[in-house]
């Protein structure tokens, strides 16, 4: 082995009696930047970007409930026998993006509602800044020693330290970086979006679902590449059965909005009483 990439040896940072864990400040900082860019998309979209301050908090709250729900469901077993405490433990990790997604669009939605504004809309100027905040917090995993891949001897492997490591890969030291990989990934989902929706007159709400057919797309893979321990269907993973259905559900979902969509660029705000097209509900 050449090279590697070590491991922090301890994801908390200490100053004086005060101890902030990183992989909360990644993920704020990733909800920080993603509500940046979703106020400048809204007001290149002709909206106040106060607008979206006012619901951001029913969106991140809504956002971590969602993505601690359900990863305590699909992971239930971590927080058994008398461990059920840690299910509240979110500074050790364990934020699923499928639940986020989840919980984050639901909030949304009422906040829209709320706003008599277009959900789909919004979600087309939150996509972009989503993948963004991907980017940043998976680097929270890098400092918490966890979701890695299976053991490697590229020169990029990373360090695991004995204590992360599972039984069956004890004897291995790097193991590939699937934080980095996924980091990396989201980086360039972001830049096709940006990218796309400069250049195509999209319908409402397909950027949303090309963000869905990219993000499914990839983490079949970095799933796949995983050895954490996880629930298995049909010798896959639950998680990439998920983005089978995601990445599938998303083309479906791309191709009846450029057929039944709304036009992309309409006020994302309406006045109360007025609905037009596909997106009324929002």
């Amino acid at each position: 082995m050449l090279a590697a990439i070590p491991s922090p040896s301890d994801g908390v940072i200490h100053l004086g009696g005060l101890s902030l864990h990183v992989y909360g400040i990644l993920l704020a900082l990733g909800v920080v930047v993603a509500i940046r860019v979703t106020m400048v998309r809204v007001e290149r979209r002709g909206t106040p970007p106060g607008a979206v301050l006012d619901g951001a908090l029913v969106v991140v709250v809504g956002g971590v409930i969602g993505a601690r729900l359900y990863h305590v469901i699909t992971d239930y077993q971590r927080f058994t026998r008398g461990r059920w405490w840690e299910a509240f433990a979110i500074w050790k990790g364990g934020l699923s993006i499928w639940g986020a997604v989840i919980g984050g669009g639901v909030g949304l939605f009422f906040a829209c509602r709320r706003r008599h504004a277009s959900a789909l809309g919004v979600a087309d100027c939150v996509v972009p800044g989503l993948f963004l905040a991907q980017a940043i917090g998976r680097w929270g995993n890098w400092f918490n020693q966890e979701l890695f891949g299976r053991p490697t001897s590229l020169p990029w492997g990373l360090e695991i330290a004995p204590a992360h490591r599972p039984a069956a890969y004890a004897d291995f030291a790097t193991f590939h970086p699937t934080f980095l990989y996924e980091s990396i990934y989201c980086l360039l989902g972001a830049v096709a979006l940006f990218t796309l929706d400069a250049r195509l007159r999209l319908r409402r709400g397909q950027l949303t679902a090309l963000y869905v057919i990219i993000y499914t797309f990839g983490r079949f893979f970095f799933e796949n590449l995983r050895v954490d321990d996880a629930h298995e269907i049909l010798g896959l993973r639950v998680n990439a059965w998920v983005s089978v259905l995601g990445f599938g559900g998303g083309l479906v979902w791309f191709w009846w909005l450029g057929r039944h969509g709304e036009d992309g660029r309409a006020p994302l705000i309406r006045e109360p009483g007025s609905t037009t097209g596909a997106d009324a509900v929002g």
